[in-house]
Formats: C-alpha cells, sequence, structure tokens
C-alpha cells in the first residue's frame, strides 16, 4: 500500500462542529491501531515512512495493523476552526476521542497504540493520563518524540518567530528550500526526503497572480500560541507531570540530542517517574527526529511490534 485513504470524522466544538481529516493505513477492519499525532504546524502525511514500514512489518501478523494518521484542526485537509480558542491541546484531545470512537464503530479495536510528535506527544499525555476517559481500549504503547511535560521556553520563542507566517511560493522547491530555513534542527535528510515531507506541506493557492503553492494551515493557530507566556509555561508543567506519572502505557521517550524543546535533565526525570519510559537519543538531531530515517523508524517500530 502505497498511497494511504483519506477519511473524516465529524468533531464537536462550541460552534456548529469541524470536520477533521485522517490518513488511514493497513487493514481497514483490523483490531490493532496505532495512532500517529504530528507536531504544531505539521499534517497527517508527516507518517507516510513510519506507518507504511509499520504495515510491512505487521502484514504477517494476524489481522495485521491500522495506522491512523489525523490532520489535527485548522492542517491539511481539516476544517480551519471559526473560533481560535480551540486551537488548544484540550480540544484536540476532545477531537481524538472522536475519532477513536468512529474508528471503534467501524471495527473494534482491541489494541492501542500512540506516536505523539511534539505537540502530537501532549496530546497523547492529556488522553493516557486521564484513566478515566471512555476510550476504546487503553493505550498499550505510547512514543512520545522529543516531548515531555516541561518545555524549554527558548525552544517555544522561537517556534513563534515563524508560526503563522502562511508564505506564498511559485513552486514547491521554493516551498521546500524556504521550510529548510526553519527546519534544520530536525536533522540530516537527503534532498529526495525533504522534497517529500515538503509537498504535502502545500496546498494551491486559488487566486495569486504571483504564487501558486502556501503552507496548508490556518495562519490563526499561532494565536493560543502566541498568547501564552514563560509563567504560563512554568505553571502549566505541574499540571504536565501529574499527568505523566498517571500514565500506564508502557512508554518511549525519543529525544533528538540537539534538541532545544525537551531537556536532557526533563528526559531522564522521564524514565525514573511514571510509566518510567524507556529513553532513546539521534545524535545530530534537534527537535524533532521525523521519523523517516532507518534507525528512527526501526526503534518505533521495535516497540509497537516487539
Amino acid at each position: 500500500m502505497t498511497e494511504p485513504r483519506l477519511n473524516y470524522v465529524s468533531c464537536p466544538d462550541l460552534g456548529e462542529g469541524h470536520r477533521m481529516a485522517y490518513w488511514q493505513w493497513g487493514q481497514p477492519d483490523s483490531a490493532h491501531v496505532v495512532l500517529c499525532v504530528h507536531g504544531l504546524s505539521r499534517q497527517g502525511r508527516d507518517f507516510d515512512v513510519l506507518a507504511q514500514a509499520l504495515c510491512a512489518q505487521a502484514a504477517q501478523t494476524p489481522g495485521g495493523i491500522r495506522v491512523i494518521c489525523p490532520d489535527v484542526a485548522g492542517r491539511g485537509n481539516s476544517d480551519w476552526l471559526n473560533d481560535p480558542v480551540g486551537y488548544q491541546v484540550p480540544a484536540y484531545a476532545a477531537d481524538m476521542l472522536a475519532l477513536l470512537a468512529q474508528l471503534q464503530a467501524q471495527s473494534p479495536i482491541t489494541m492501542l497504540d500512540w506516536v505523539g510528535t511534539s505537540m502530537g506527544g501532549l496530546i497523547g499525555m492529556v488522553i493516557c493520563g486521564h484513566p478515566e476517559l471512555p476510550l476504546p481500549a487503553p493505550v498499550r504503547r505510547l512514543v512520545l518524540n522529543d516531548v515531555g511535560p516541561a518545555l524549554q521556553w527558548k525552544a517555544i520563542a522561537r517556534i513563534g518567530t515563524y508560526l503563522g507566517q502562511a508564505g506564498h511560493f511559485r513552486t514547491v522547491q521554493e516551498a521546500a528550500d524556504a521550510l529548510w530555513l526553519i527546519s534544520q534542527s530536525f536533522g540530516p535528510h537527503t534532498p529526495e526526503q525533504w522534497l517529500a515531507l515538503s509537498r504535502p506541506m502545500l496546498r494551491p493557492v486559488s487566486s495569486a497572480a504571483d504564487s501558486l503553492w502556501r503552507l496548508h494551515y490556518d495562519p490563526a493557530i499561532a494565536l493560543p500560541f502566541k498568547a501564552t507566556t514563560e509563567e504560563a509555561t512554568l505553571q502549566n508543567e505541574a499540571a504536565l507531570w501529574q499527568l505523566y506519572d498517571q500514565i500506564k502505557a508502557k512508554t518511549l521517550v525519543l529525544r533528538g540530542v540537539e534538541s532545544d524543546l525537551l531537556s536532557l535533565e526533563t528526559a531522564l526525570a522521564m524514565t525514573q517517574r511514571g510509566p518510567r519510559a524507556r529513553l532513546i537519543e539521534f545524535e545530530g538531531v534537534g527537535h524533532a527526529p521525523t521519523l523517516i530515517v532507518n534507525d528512527q523508524v526501526a526503534a518505533v517500530a521495535d516497540f509497537l511490534l516487539a
């Protein structure tokens, strides 16, 4: 399977509701679901390489695997929200519950795993740290990709300098070059790998004489993000640690050695409390590993399919 299927789920909000898109790989009726949730300004096609690897490895197991990669609200093929206040982690977690309910109705889930990069990991901590939530099955294995309960303010400030600048580009290559300027912390990629990661980040422009492409997301996702303060971030840290300490899933923490968001101190603390995560670090990578390089893919696949 070289291309995923695009599906939608209706999600409630304080208005008339919105549709969230998601990409589905593998066996549509598999009882083993892996939910892969992307970072702040990204989208579900970030996980193409990982999803294909998981499907290939699980092909020989009874029932196979169902890999689900949503476009979080305001990104990719999902609806833009009328009220930007909804662009926050608790609302995203509610959308994931709606998605899981739909997946369960389509075919029962008996084994549920979660892979979350950055923001996707925070959403995963909310889902896994609230044992009373109506999940079809408890999350069995959790991958937190370069994120934890304590976030470094300097990284948040760095991301805030470019988030919300949708940009317009004449060619896909021009857009890929512009994205690389703000994404070099992702670590080394071949030109082909980076172009493949960049294409789903773009949407055609319907009316612009001098450009053909723009970034895929609603610029308003930046409003709640930029409204946060260093003081508020520190205050939220205690609540996030409380969620982390309540996680029962077997947990893997991935960290770029040069990450400016997840400190080594925090990552090591995550191995000593709560689910006592296993930690794997990647040299030459900052925030965040893209999970398309062989050793990164293997780390996640071995953890989920062991």
